[in-house]
């Protein structure tokens, strides 16, 4: 348990932040399809969660756990008879509601609390038929933690006013008034108005949560073990939060879901909902839709911002299910068999809301209908069993509630994608295909999507083909963005001739940006997130049908107008790179759409004497101009820097991007309008991610695409210009697919806005005020010295540089270059190293180290800035410390496959690491049986033997000597996703077995041994063929033992 000033101190001190809280929990249910109400069920529900004990967190104090709790239908029979000893007599069922609430300790902050919820309740025109304290078991032992921080409970009974007829309108009422009395509370900014929490207000449901552990939600609320607590439904969960700290209002259930998995795209979601704040309207809701806003908080948990949109699309008339299918779709996109009016449902609702994508099994109920979901890629288990009396048990794993075999109808699990639904005022069950027919049946949705899609490649090519000739040469305004020679070579040229990124040897040994004493893109202060939860990652290639890169350009149509009155027309786009075709398309759009789509560009460069401090004058104006060009009747907006020239510089894109798009998010005008980046910056896959991440609804690299066509005829293959571009452009599709699923996300829609990266180098300000909502733990530059490398790469392009006359700066950030980017590895320690080596020279290997670990005279790294404090009086004798020789014996070395490095280097760490009595590792490249055959038989290796007298002469370049009771044998065994070499003598040859889990999960593809290097030894080695290439990968980062 963590106070507040705790966290604000982790905050400003530590890496804690509040918008990383995420969840991964054990959730399950209990349901009577028939809709019959019994106790049975509520207790059985708390059996299954006691079940699912082990799927939730307990630190050190093992009284304390992340929280857990029970959702019911409302026991009124128990409420109307305990309400009556107040002399409270309650209205038939379904004509009150109830609101469970958690008030501070603290008398005076609790009753202004409870004032401002009967004033809610009033100006609803409501009835409050009175509070009621919910018995608790005083005497459960409790954490002293927990016990510090547990609420006042009490229940609030509200009953209907006169112009309320039907349930669904008091629901609506309720919701309202919870709404308004937290924002009320939360506007006193009392000290303990934090504490006050609604977990339920409904005249349907009811839950139960707390920080509590499993098998004490049933003992702590004494109504929960009264027979009169009756209910058809139990819905349960048991929280292990990621990166949150336990509170009390952060147990699950919520009101109307209860989540076991992540949602990573949340930030993005958060960021949309509130762009749709400004422009949402409902026809259900009406007037009362404003008294809702904000819908959620920056700092709840995903599956707290999840809640609050599906509570916001039931509220306003859409059916649950219909809901949950619009938030998480199936993938619809690549799924050439799927039924057409379905696909057209989907696609339909595509361009209203963007999926909330990630891992996801999430149970979610009404209290009229309970059902389940799994998202697109299946990547959490959900289980469910169905009886011969009309239970239905679902929980994350089977057996949470035994049940005979015999009662047993039917057993399965949840599918990808798949939903299903029990409908208990129906009284039946409601599979996937039957739910999802009926609901896409119920509208015309293909009809409508035929005359509302204008796909972009169908829009007619405009006359005015290609743009203005450019005056400024192809050189200056390649210098102007920063192109170096290796840019072309390593990165694009690859991708131009064979349609994929170039394969690079991993690692990176050139300084982080912000250290640089070059110019560096803004992209490179960047880096992206990967998922935190989501194993095992989305493969984007044998996996293809669930990514989609599919993109819709302009306003998004009104979530919450379930009549559908005059739809907005969608423009989608296939991908989101766009070719000179179709950037000449959209600058004409309006005329080919009858003016549905009139685009406006905003130009994002300045004159250059203007100098640094007019970058923040260009932005506010920039601004200004894209708000009044949608008030204008503009709802595409190209930010352009095709206007560089001697004269003018451009903003950095990404900067003017997302400037722009987080004032439209704040002015509640973004959702009215597409933002397309046409930039000359954009030039690797990376560069793309992350204007996608910031609001690019497409891309069109200019520059790059020009550089292509100067250069298609040098490529291999004889090669086309625009099929050079074709291919440059299908290979950023595939690195955008590979960086979306390293993430867990699937669609290029929900990434876009998503801003899962963090910056490393950028200050405070800077970020607030136009990248809101990254973090940035290492702050370093701001706005000004953003445009100061600009304008540094501006004057170099234009200036007068002998060197730069007639050729790109060699660049050096892949390859040491005199004059280039400085690296950690430089030749010169090199060849120290190998000096130090060869001759067993000490002095000249003190001389290599000294180099390495100098970093702080060259800035290369972050850790070469700080230095050891040392202070004597705090020395610690000699004599108390473990001497070296056992240190040792706890190292183990990096995991190494033999084939990323040689046979040598292989065996002769296997031998080091055996001398000291650590251990190495085989890598994932299997390991030769002949290395410890005769060691497990009991048979040392003898002085005077050699590696080529143990595995053959013809594996061996270079001969090692050995000592007697030498070993080769590598102590860790590594089992990897390929499970190459992996055979019963390699494992238990093992003293460790390292398995890898999720294996590529971090952005990148992984390592990847050429054919060229797999030999016939290796090929053996691998029982793999020889001479073909092998994916691996050589990190640690997500192995476990």
């Amino acid at each position: 348990m963590t106070t507040a000033a705790e966290k604000e101190w982790f905050q400003q001190s530590g890496l804690y932040d509040p918008a990383n809280e995420h969840d991964a929990c054990g959730v399950g249910f209990v349901a009577h399809i028939k809709g019959q109400k019994s106790h049975a069920i509520v207790t059985q529900a708390l059996k299954i969660l006691e079940n699912l004990d082990h799927r939730g967190a307990v630190g050190a104090d093992a009284l304390m756990g992340d929280g857990a709790g029970i959702l019911i239908q409302l026991p009124d029979a128990l409420y109307r008879e305990e309400m009556s000893k107040q002399g409270v007599e309650l209205p038939p069922q379904g004509e009150y509601g109830v609101g469970m609430i958690f008030l501070p300790k603290e008398h005076a902050s609790r009753l202004a609390c409870e004032q401002e919820m009967e004033r809610a309740i009033r100006a609803e025109g409501q009835v409050l038929l009175g509070w009621r304290d919910v018995p608790i078991n005083r005497d459960m032992p409790m954490s002293p933690t927990v016990r510090e921080k547990e609420p006042v409970i009490r229940q609030v009974f509200i009953g209907r006013g006169t112009d309320v007829i039907v349930q669904d309108a008091l629901e609506r009422k309720l919701y309202v008034i919870r709404k308004t009395a937290s924002a009320a509370i939360q506007r006193l900014k009392l000290k303990h108005s934090k504490e006050y929490y609604v977990p339920s207000m409904s005249s349907r449901t009811v839950i139960y949560k707390g920080l509590l552990l499993a098998d004490q939600v049933g003992t702590y609320y004494l109504d929960l073990q009264d027979e009169r607590c009756v209910s058809a439904l139990g819905l349960v969960h048991q929280r292990f939060s990621t990166n949150t700290f336990p509170e009390w209002p952060l147990a699950h259930p919520y009101r109307y879901v209860a989540h076991n998995g992540e949602i990573n795209t949340v930030k993005g979601n958060y960021n949309w909902m509130k762009a749709r704040e400004g422009v949402m309207s409902s026809p259900v809701l009406g007037d009362d839709l404003k008294k809702l806003y904000p819908i959620s908080f920056p700092d709840q948990s995903d599956t707290a911002t999840f809640d609050n949109c599906l509570e916001l699309l039931t509220m306003s008339g859409y059916p649950i299910s219909q809901a949950v299918m619009m938030m998480i779709p199936e993938p619809w996109e690549q799924h050439t068999t799927m039924d057409e009016r379905r696909k057209a449902f989907y696609e339909y609702h595509a361009a209203m809301l963007e999926p909330w994508d990630g891992p996801a099994s999430i149970v979610f109920t009404d209290g009229r209908q309970i059902g389940a979901t799994l998202d697109r890629n299946g990547l959490r288990p959900s289980r469910y069993c169905i009886t011969d009396d009309d239970m239905v048990i679902m929980g994350s794993e089977s057996g949470v509630l035994p049940v005979p075999e015999s009662k047993i109808v039917r057993k399965w699990r949840l599918q990808p994608g798949k939903m299903f639904l029990i409908d208990l005022e129906q009284g039946r069950m409601i599979d996937d295909e039957e739910l999802k027919a009926s609901l896409a049946s119920t509208k015309p949705y293909k009809q409508w999507i035929d005359n509302l899609r204008v796909k972009l490649d169908d829009v007619a090519t405009a006359q005015a083909g290609h743009p203005a000739p450019e005056t400024t040469s192809l050189l200056d305004r390649q210098q102007a963005f920063g192109f170096t020679q290796e840019d072309i070579k390593f990165l694009m040229a690859p991708m131009a001739a064979n349609g994929e990124e170039g394969i690079g040897s991993m690692g990176n040994d050139s300084p982080l940006a912000v250290l640089s004493d070059k110019n560096k893109p803004l992209y490179n202060y960047f880096k992206q997130l990967f998922a935190q939860v989501t194993n095992p990652p989305i493969d984007p290639i044998r996996e293809a049908i669930v990514m989609s890169l599919v993109s819709f350009i302009g306003p998004k149509p009104n979530l919450l107008d379930i009549n559908q009155v005059n739809p907005p027309m969608r423009l989608e786009v296939s991908q989101p790179i766009l070719d000179f075709e179709d950037m000449a398309k959209l600058r004409n759009i309006g005329q080919s759409t009858q003016g549905k789509f009139r685009s406006h560009t905003l130009d994002i460069t300045y004159p250059i004497q203007w100098g640094r401090e007019g970058v923040e004058a260009k932005l506010a104006s920039l601004c200004a101009e894209a708000v009044d060009a949608i008030k204008g009747g503009h709802n595409i907006l190209i930010i352009s820097d095709r206007g560089v020239n001697a004269t003018q510089v451009a903003v950095p894109a990404l900067l003017a991007l997302s400037a722009i798009h987080q004032h439209l998010v704040r002015e509640g005008l973004r959702t009215t309008a597409g933002l397309v980046v046409e930039t000359g910056t954009a030039r690797e896959v990376h560069h793309f991610g992350v204007l996608a991440g910031y609001g690019a609804e497409a891309v069109h690299p200019y520059l790059a695409m020009e550089t292509l066509q100067a250069i298609h005829k040098e490529l291999p293959g004889d090669l086309s210009a625009d099929k050079a571009i074709y291919n440059y452009v299908k290979a950023i599709g595939k690195g955008l697919s590979k960086i979306m699923s390293k993430m867990g996300v699937s669609t290029y829609m929900s990434y876009c806005g998503a801003q899962l990266f963090e910056a490393i180098g950028i200050n405070k300000e800077t970020i607030d005020q136009y990248f809101t909502g990254t973090a940035s733990r290492v702050e370093g530059i701001g706005v000004f010295e953003m445009a100061e490398e600009a304008i540094r790469m501006h004057k170099a392009a234009f200036g007068d540089d002998p060197v730069l006359a007639g050729m790109l700066d060699a660049g050096g950030e892949y390859a040491w270059r005199t004059r280039g980017e400085e690296h950690m590895w430089t030749p010169d320690a090199i060849a120290k190293l190998q000096h130090s080596t060869r001759a067993g020279n000490f002095n000249t290997y003190k001389e290599y180290a000294q180099i390495i670990n100098d970093q702080n005279k060259r800035h290369m790294t972050l850790r070469g800035l700080f230095e050891f404090k040392i202070d004597p009086s705090k020395a610690i004798p000699l004599e108390d410390v473990e001497p070296a020789s056992e240190i040792v014996k706890r190292f183990a070395t990096g995991a190494m496959s033999l084939g990323s490095i040689s046979t040598e280097a292989h065996a002769t760490l296997a031998v080091a690491m055996n001398r000291i009595g650590g251990k190495s590792n085989t890598g994932e490249g299997g390991e030769d049986p002949a290395r410890y055959r005769n060691e497990l038989k009991g048979i040392p290796i003898k002085k005077g033997e050699t590696l080529k007298s143990v595995i053959g002469e013809s594996q061996v370049e270079v001969d090692l000597p050995l000592n007697d009771g030498d070993s080769l044998r590598s102590r860790i065994k590594q089992v990897a996703s390929g499970r190459f070499g992996v055979t019963a003598d390699y494992l238990s040859s093992s003293d460790q077995i390292q398995i890898k889990m999720a294996q590529g999960a971090k952005p990148g593809e992984g390592g990847q041994l050429p054919g060229g290097k797999v030999s016939e030894y290796i090929g053996k080695l691998r029982y793999s063929v020889p001479g073909v290439g092998r994916s691996e990968e050589h990190t640690s980062e997500l192995q476990s033992h």
